[in-house]
């Protein structure tokens, strides 16, 4: 895998002409390269790929500590359940799997987050679970989540020690709190680490989304691109709405599915100005990039993390979030997007 290198991250993409599994395999290249002594923390929602978790499995074997957080009730039941077997089996990782089974079902454990000891410490982060499995027994499985091996992907390896404490914290503070509920009031989901030019925040959070703070600086001469696998629900949209009431130029890629991005979503979206077109109409593949590009004269911001454009994902769901003005990793994303919009 070639990945794109900013200052102060690298990023690896999937989809596109680049191999299926590329990311997956990226993942089981980290484990098996951790020596005896050393961690691995992951939290993700979606995790099916059976040679992935018995990866896991060797690597407790030979002496690494590993911590794995699964949702408990994702929206496709049991497609979990053969990799949940593996894990928690008596060959499995022992107390370091946990099921999250937080409280009502608007609450999903939706962070996608990968923490390795070594060589050096670093976490990476995007919008990429291994949701696929290699042979696929379970079609009916990939046919509602999408086959996001060969589908639009990508995970952002984070390196600054500062932030990659935080974000080995967060894993484990989630691992060691599966069982309960998490609150948005706690301190730990209302701060904002930075370092340089990087912040990092979590969601649920009872503070203003960083993002609309981030709007709030915008104006006439602000251009926006977002790249996003889900659209709905009204404190979401709202967001959107408010921004482009700023005068600020919107283009969206969106997914192409109707029930990631309603047809009167996109119909709304159109009726202020903004840019809405749809990425996987040709091939079915699913787009599930979750990133925006923010410009305001010589400014520029891009922002990524787990977080879909829907009101559950912004007001009740596990997730994780970067807003970084690398200008290389801005330059990364923007690449990104020019793919994105050839793939049309």
């Amino acid at each position: 895998m070639k990945p794109c290198r900013a200052e102060s991250a690298t990023v690896y993409f999937g989809g596109g002409n680049r191999k299926p599994g590329i990311l997956r395999d990226l993942l089981q290249d980290h484990v098996e390269k951790i020596p005896p002594g050393g961690s691995i923390d992951w939290v993700t929602y979606y995790f099916r790929d059976r040679r992935l978790a018995e990866a896991l499995v060797r690597a407790r074997e030979r002496g690494v500590k590993v911590r794995v957080t699964l949702d408990g009730r994702p929206r496709t039941k049991f497609a979990n359940d053969a990799v949940i077997s593996i894990l928690q089996g008596r060959d499995g990782i022992g107390d370091g799997f946990r099921r999250s089974m937080p409280l009502g079902r608007f609450f999903r454990l939706h962070t996608k987050l990968y923490c390795f000891s070594h060589p050096i410490p670093h976490a990476l982060v995007g919008s990429f679970n291994p949701s696929g499995d290699l042979p696929e027994e379970h079609h009916e499985i990939l046919k509602e989540i999408g086959d996001q091996y060969r589908g639009f992907n990508f995970l952002v390896s984070i390196r600054e020690p500062y932030l990659v404490k935080i974000l080995v914290e967060h894993a484990r503070w989630i691992n060691k709190r599966a069982a309960r509920p998490w609150l948005p009031c706690s301190i730990h989901q209302n701060r904002i680490f930075s370092s340089g030019n990087t912040k990092l925040f979590f969601l649920p959070s009872i503070r203003q989304f960083p993002v609309r703070q981030l709007f709030k600086h915008m104006d006439q001469r602000a251009q926006c691109r977002i790249a996003a696998s889900h659209i709905k629900g009204k404190y979401a949209v709202d967001i959107l709405l408010e921004l482009a009431a700023r005068g600020c130029s919107i283009e969206i890629l969106a997914e192409a599915t109707e029930r990631r991005v309603p047809s009167e979503i996109e119909a709304m979206l159109k009726g202020v100005d903004v840019k809405l077109r749809r990425i996987g109409l040709k091939n079915g593949l699913p787009m599930h990039d979750k990133f925006m590009l923010l410009s305001l004269e010589d400014k520029k911001w891009v922002v990524f993390g787990s977080f879909n454009w829907n009101s559950k994902s912004l007001r009740f769901n596990q997730e994780i979030g970067v807003i970084s003005s690398d200008l290389g990793l801005y330059d990364v994303f923007n690449k990104r997007w020019q793919e994105l919009q050839h793939s049309l």
